[in-house]
C-alpha cells in the first residue's frame, strides 16, 4: 500500500486535501487524531499531550491500513513529523519515543500545504499572522529535506492544489 502524507501549517487545506483525493482514487484517509483530542478533551494541551497524540495518531493509521488492505493508496492528514514540529516550535523540545517512531514508519510521499490559502479561524488554530505560519512551513521544508522520502510543495487556490497533488502521486505512487 502506498501512504501518502499531507502535512503543513494550520489552514493550509490539509483536511481537505486529503478528503478530495481520497474520493478521487477511491480509496481512504486518515484524519488528524489531535482535533478530535483537543475537542474530546476540551482543554489546553500540554508537552505531555503530545505524545498521547501521536499515539493515537498512529493508532488511526493502523486501523486504516487494515480496514483498507484491498486499496492500493491510502492518504494521512498529518503524521509525528506534524507533533514533532509543534512540540519543537511549542515546547522547544519532542519526546525521544515521538522521534523513534518517526524513524520507524515508512511512507511513499509527502504533500507540503503552502501557506497561500487565506487563513480560517476555528477554536483550534493557534497562529493566525502569516509570518508565523510562514515560519512554519519553512520548518516543515526542512523537516523534509532531511529525509528520504520525496515530497511536493502544493500551494495555489483548492482546485490547483487538488491537481497538483494528483499528479504528484500519480508520479510516485506509479500503481494506483
Amino acid at each position: 500500500m502506498y501512504k501518502v502524507v499531507i502535512i503543513g501549517p494550520e489552514s493550509t487545506g490539509k483536511s481537505s486535501l486529503a478528503r478530495s483525493l481520497a474520493a478521487h482514487f477511491n480509496t481512504g484517509w486518515v484524519e488528524e487524531y489531535a482535533r478530535e483530542y483537543l475537542l474530546t478533551n476540551e482543554k489546553e494541551y500540554t508537552y505531555k499531550d503530545l505524545y498521547t497524540i501521536a499515539m493515537g495518531q498512529l493508532a488511526l493509521e493502523s486501523k486504516a491500513t487494515a480496514d483498507l488492505t484491498n486499496k492500493p493508496l491510502l492518504f494521512i492528514d498529518t503524521d509525528l513529523h506534524v507533533i514533532r514540529v509543534w512540540s519543537e516550535f511549542v515546547f522547544n523540545r519532542c519526546d525521544n519515543r515521538i522521534l523513534q517512531h518517526i524513524a520507524r514508519r515508512q511512507y511513499n510521499l509527502y504533500l507540503l500545504c503552502d501557506t497561500d490559502l487565506p487563513w480560517e479561524a476555528d477554536a483550534l488554530r493557534e497562529y493566525p499572522d502569516l509570518e508565523t505560519r510562514r515560519r512554519l512551513f519553512h520548518y516543515y521544508h526542512d523537516t523534509l529535506v532531511q529525509q528520504s522520502v520525496p515530497f511536493e510543495i502544493i500551494h495555489g487556490t483548492e482546485s490547483a492544489r487538488v491537481q497538483q497533488a494528483i499528479e504528484a502521486v500519480k508520479r510516485y505512487c506509479p500503481h494506483v
